[in-house]
């Protein structure tokens, strides 16, 4: 697995307020639009790990994200943004920060409509149990429908709830993750079997690592952090190499949460 691109935010366009933490579309040195997530706002850089570790588990799981890219943000970035609010943001997050590419004219998959098979429903389903996400639910599916019938899913930042307090993550690892009943797509997600099968095939301790290991030293350095970066590092990979390796604590907790909708 290689490493992300590494880009330059070279102009502000315009903030993206529907975001709790603020994100923005802005424009980087190859000429492509991102959806820039700040390490200055809401929970700091361990939303940027969780989206980039939640977007590479996606994608291994053979589900649609749109490219992440490490993105800097020098001192001069967005200094004629006349919003005190959003010019703190930038000069908190000054450093690597992380974007997707933006899906331009893209709209929100609405769960009930909008065409999402079973396969896909049960891999997104999955993989949100598994990475703890508890940002896909009906009032903010954090789904896009592109070209026309390609769902692609975005924002993985409220992931790896424990990396929140740090307490016993290992301990953490065996959370069969009762918020899987408010996901999006659970009444659609049908072969979940099938999607916990798959995913013991395709996510390796050898292809956690490759991710985990992606993850910035500075963004390991928050205020309090519990542990030198290569050993927190490390406790993130021992997380999910364990949660796979219970895989049927949150499947049996999925399954059961869905019988109780149909």
């Amino acid at each position: 697995m290689d490493t992300l691109r590494h880009q330059k935010l070279t102009r502000y366009v315009v903030p993206l307020r529907e975001g709790g933490s603020l994100p923005a579309l802005a424009e980087a040195d190859d000429g492509f639009k991102y959806v820039v997530k700040f390490r200055g706002a809401g929970h700091g850089p361990k939303a940027l790990i969780a989206e980039l570790i939640g977007g590479e588990v996606a994608r291994m799981m053979g589900l649609n994200v749109p490219e992440l890219v490490f993105l800097d943000v020098d001192s001069r970035f967005g200094i004629t943004e006349a919003d005190e609010e959003i010019q703190d943001l930038l000069k908190a997050s000054q450093g690597l920060n992380i974007g997707l590419h933006y899906l331009s004219g893209a709209l929100t998959v609405d769960p009930y409509t909008s065409p999402v098979d079973a396969v896909t429903a049960s891999r997104t389903v999955w993989t949100d149990a598994f990475l703890t996400n508890v940002d896909r639910t009906v009032r903010n599916t954090n789904m896009l429908l592109w070209h026309g019938r390609e769902i692609w899913l975005i924002d993985h930042g409220a992931g790896l709830m424990f990396h929140h307090s740090w307490t016993d993550p290992m301990a953490s690892a065996l959370s069969p993750f009762a918020y899987i009943k408010d996901h999006a797509l659970l009444h659609k997600a049908s072969l979940l079997k099938e999607a916990d099968e798959l995913a013991h095939k395709v996510i390796t301790p050898a292809a956690l690592r490759e991710i985990t290991d992606m993850i910035p030293d500075e963004w390991l350095r928050w205020p309090g952090a519990p542990a030198p970066e290569a050993d927190m590092r490390r406790t993130y990979h021992d997380f999910l190499v364990r949660r796979l390796e219970n895989s049927e604590i949150f499947l049996r907790q999925a399954i059961d949460a869905r019988k109780s909708l149909i």
